[in-house]
């Protein structure tokens, strides 16, 4: 038996809200939806005019639907959304297990502070945040997409971000496994500092075996980083700051910086030899068998009646 349903959330001025178990087919919801803690609701090509609450340990998968609110997803939480559109905030509270958007537009999308767990954001396949991405906690990832925000994250595990347009600065702090910037466009001021696993600007480095160097539009500083720091095949269209990075960070012959190094720095032939297998994501592997478990729970449910 289906348990999705309708009622009144509790507020008097509140809307109305669709509570979804199961999997649910394309409809307009005039309502906001939610799905309660511990379940899973799978939606394809449907349209949710209010806003949308994942609860504690629940799953929502949405492939070619329209939310016109925002997204909340709570502890435990896992939200899933394919060629979707997203028009209000994706914010993952602490704990949550993830995010995953795959060609998707949203606004700004925000990963709480942790608590136990460690969360991620993985962002890839031409999706669009049209506001800043922001995290602090976990992995963080933008492939083959664009945020028309800044990037800024303090005490993830790590940031990467491969062939990605960035319309604001890039702040990457205290991350324990580091920062990898491989192709794509920086148009704002680039910080690393107190990355703990080392920071790579471009191929030939020391966390990722990415093929091509980027573009920064202004200054890029890199300090305080224990690891390899590498830059290679890299244009930065202000100065490079580079200082107590243990070892120093590395310079490659390739580069193109305009407003040139202040810092200490290696020699260009020590950068050179620092390849890398391509980086391995745990998070990956645990996102895909969470969506085929929430699947599998959505169609044993059946359809929701939305």
């Amino acid at each position: 038996m289906v348990t999705a349903s309708v009622m009144m959330a509790a507020p008097a001025n509140a809307g109305f809200v669709t509570y979804c178990e199961g999997e649910g087919g394309p409809v307009t919801l005039p309502t906001d939806l939610a799905v309660a803690p511990g379940k899973s609701c799978t939606l394809d090509r449907t349209v949710i005019t209010g806003n949308v609450k994942v609860g504690e340990g629940a799953n929502l998968i949405v492939k070619g639907g329209t939310i016109n609110g925002a997204v909340e997803v709570a502890s435990d939480g896992y939200f899933d959304a394919t060629a979707t559109r997203v028009d209000g905030d994706v914010t993952l509270a602490p704990g949550g297990f993830g995010l995953y958007l795959r060609n998707t537009g949203t606004a700004k999308v925000t990963v709480q502070p942790k608590t136990a767990a460690q969360s991620f954001v993985f962002v890839e396949g031409q999706s669009k945040i049209d506001g800043a991405l922001s995290a602090n906690a976990g992995e963080v990832k933008v492939v083959d997409s664009e945020v028309f925000g800044n990037v800024t994250t303090n005490g993830a595990l790590y940031t990467d971000l491969t062939n990605a347009f960035v319309d604001g600065t890039v702040s990457v702090l205290n991350n324990s496994e580091g920062s990898v910037v491989c192709g794509g466009a920086v148009q704002g001021k680039a910080t690393f500092a107190g990355n703990r696993g080392g920071v790579q600007l471009g191929p030939n480095g020391g966390l990722d075996s990415c093929a091509s160097g980027g573009y920064f539009a202004r200054d890029v500083n890199i300090n305080n980083t224990t690891g390899k720091s590498s830059v290679d095949d890299t244009i930065i269209n202000g100065k490079l700051e580079l200082s107590a990075n243990n070892p120093v960070a590395q310079l490659a012959a390739n580069n193109r910086i305009r407003g040139g190094v202040v810092g200490e720095s290696a020699s260009p032939a020590a950068a050179r030899g620092l390849a890398a297998a391509e980086r391995q994501s745990a998070a990956e592997q645990k996102a895909a068998d969470r969506a085929a478990a929430a699947t599998s729970a959505a169609a044993a449910k059946g359809k929701a009646r939305l």
